[in-house]
């Protein structure tokens, strides 16, 4: 089988080790690698995952324009990347034709360290000019160790965005939101045609795999994509996961890839 992780994380040389270790401490989860690019790439060589894409989180305004100078150097070999914008930066409209220009594919968000709500009126200019740029937006769903009491981007929040901007291809991460699979059922599955979910991470928190098979069968296998968050899962778990359900070969395929080089669009798979 043929494998694209469509969501990883990985951090510079000089900040990884840092950066690892502030996470790990607060999430208590060991990671898999040093946070590196080198440490990603020996990751997926031993899970024989071939492609795969980083999505960097721009947690300050002042960090946008580095990370992305950073995420359009290190693709290659198997490596796509997304870019990111902060919401609080004043030039964030501008930035988004930066990325574009860089050959990123997409717009990494996460409510929780941005500290914004999907749904805010500021954001709504930003996903249009995502969408006018030809870039796909990600989005953290769910809780998350690092974030406060409130869940930011939740099932309805995020619903009330696609909703709104259709023309806008959205990805919503961790099958639409850690711990919150019944709202992800109520307001998001199977609801919006402009709308992919993908599964990384979910293998560690327990999600009950006939509600995974009900909201994979609602959503269609179509908009469904193989992640793992790696370094903060092992790619082995999603993928084990998703061979474990009564899913045609054909349907896993697309999970597994097919459905990320169709939403990237990467000329090879065109």
């Amino acid at each position: 089988m043929e494998y694209f992780d469509f969501h990883t994380h990985a951090f510079t040389d000089k900040i990884a080790e840092r950066a690892l270790s502030k996470l790990s401490e607060t999430s208590g989860k060991i990671p898999e690698n040093d946070g590196t690019i080198k440490g990603l790439r020996e990751t997926m060589e031993r899970n024989n995952i071939k492609e795969f894409l980083l999505l960097p989180v721009a947690t300050k305004p002042s960090q946008q324009t580095t990370i992305n100078n950073w995420a359009s150097e290190v693709m290659g070999n198997g490596l796509y990347s997304c870019g990111t914008i902060h919401p609080d930066s004043d030039n964030a409209i501008e930035e988004i034709d930066r990325i574009k220009s860089l050959g990123l594919y997409g717009v990494k968000f996460h409510s929780e360290y941005q500290h914004f709500f999907p749904d805010e009126e500021r954001m709504f200019p930003i996903y249009e000019k995502i969408a006018q740029a030809g870039l796909i937006a990600v989005f953290h769903g769910g809780w998350d160790y690092f974030g406060d009491s409130e869940i930011r981007c939740t099932p309805e929040r995020m619903a009330k965005a696609v909703g709104k901007v259709t023309e806008l291809k959205f990805v919503v991460a961790h099958l639409g939101g850690i711990n919150v699979w019944d709202d992800v059922e109520k307001y998001l599955a199977g609801k919006f045609p402009n709308l992919w979910l993908d599964i990384s991470v979910i293998a560690s928190f327990g999600i009950d795999e006939k509600q995974l098979l009900r909201i994979i069968r609602n959503h269609g296998t179509d908009r469904i994509l193989f992640g793992s968050d790696c370094p903060w899962d092992n790619p082995a778990n999603e993928i084990n996961m998703i061979q474990r359900l009564p899913l045609s070969e054909e349907e896993k395929e697309k999970i597994f890839f097919r459905n990320a080089h169709a939403l990237l669009k990467l000329p090879k798979h065109i």
